[in-house]
């Protein structure tokens, strides 16, 4: 077993890095305060392939690996978790379903601009009323004639706004329950299609977040992806998926955190020398830095199995479950060592701790991981 990146993705770490340092960290709390999405970024994200991570060359993307692809997430995540959170919902939820289920004639309408950053994805699965319960969604959509109908609403869309392209689960048969759920691609400007409440947010304020609803909104059946109620099957697949892109941006901002930590700690003096010398302080780093790092290696191992071509499911919901746990761990320690600073827009500390709690929520809550753990297991 190698656990040494290669030169390459060394490298990419790298270009990575020197990108949020040097065109994301003086803006982070200016976007944070005007809840802006940073659009000018776009196109320096797509320069560096990160608007097409995973997706091949010939359909405009990087080519990069499902392990590639966490390193860029945490990179991001490490200086800002708002930006890598969009570019983790357009890789992984919106383009990500078109790439897996799309048709060629979709992947090349939708797919190609998406990959090369030229426009914007977002993916509507959850409603006000299912959450984690995603089957008991109430958008429909009926048949008439050569088009669908939509009706109904999501709720907390990244990028329901801004994004060109959206991905859609809607009900086609509601006899079948979850096996009557079906996905179409939908083109801003569809008429019935509008963009509702953005939502005031605790953390990730930079990453917009809205309602999306569904007047009559009329759709050709060529823009339904995959087979008619294949939609909630091939949803599940998605976030499998996207849960190690999650669990990449908890590695990447619990590395921030913990580096924040190190930092101050190394500087502040309390009774003459640094706090970090004492040792109840020295304990709760080596703590943090032990666990991002066997959150990283679950992360890496599940992307792996991705890139293997192997199913995983149990291994991407303990990526994400673990992940997201010791990133809350690791950004509330961050403000704790800071102290009074910690509460302050001043330092970083605080931002971490607003911004880290959607990781155990977003893409399944932990209690959905353990769930998924558990039947994963018991199936065994």
């Amino acid at each position: 077993m190698d656990f040494r990146l290669s030169d390459e993705q060394e490298l990419l770490r790298k270009s990575v890095r020197e990108f949020a340092e040097t065109e994301m960290r003086p803006h982070i709390m200016e976007w944070d305060n005007a809840q802006h999405f940073p659009k000018v970024l776009l196109p320096k994200l797509a320069e560096l392939g990160l608007m097409g991570i995973q997706f091949p060359e010939a359909m405009g993307g990087a080519g990069m690996s499902a392990v590639d692809y966490c390193i860029c997430i945490e990179e991001l995540a490490r200086v800002d978790p708002s930006v890598s959170l969009s570019v983790a919902a357009h890789n992984g939820l919106g383009a990500a379903h078109i790439a897996m289920f799309g048709n060629d004639a979709q992947k090349q309408q939708y797919l190609v601009p998406l990959a090369k950053g030229e426009t914007l994805a977002a993916w509507g699965l959850t409603e006000p009323g299912s959450g984690s319960d995603a089957a008991a969604m109430r958008t429909h959509a009926v048949a008439d004639g050569q088009d669908f109908v939509l009706n109904g609403s999501k709720a907390f869309i990244t990028h329901g706004t801004s994004a060109h392209t959206l991905v859609v689960m809607a009900v086609t048969d509601k006899t079948k329950g979850p096996k009557g759920i079906s996905a179409f691609i939908l083109e801003r400007g569809t008429p019935g299609l509008m963009a509702g409440k953005k939502e005031d947010k605790l953390g990730m304020r930079a990453s917009e977040t809205t309602e999306v609803i569904f007047q009559n909104c009329r759709v050709p059946a060529s823009q339904l992806v995959g087979e008619l109620n294949q939609g909630f099957i091939q949803t599940l697949q998605v976030l499998d998926a996207g849960r190690i892109g999650i669990a990449a941006l908890a590695v990447g901002l619990a590395q921030g955190a913990y580096e924040a930590s190190v930092s101050y700690t190394a500087q502040r003096k309390q009774f003459g020398r640094p706090i970090g010398s004492f040792p109840s302080i020295q304990e709760r780093l080596s703590q943090h830095a032990s666990r991002v790092e066997a959150a990283r290696l679950l992360t890496y191992r599940a992307a792996w199995l991705k890139d293997q071509g192997r199913r995983m499911t149990l291994e991407s919901a303990m990526a994400k479950l673990y992940s997201s746990e010791i990133a809350v761990r690791a950004s509330e320690d961050c403000v704790q060592l800071h102290g009074g600073y910690g509460f302050v827009k001043d330092y970083p500390a605080e931002k971490y701790f607003r911004d880290v709690k959607l990781l155990t929520i977003g893409e399944g809550t932990s209690e959905v991981q353990r769930l998924v753990i558990a039947r994963q297991l018991l199936a065994a």
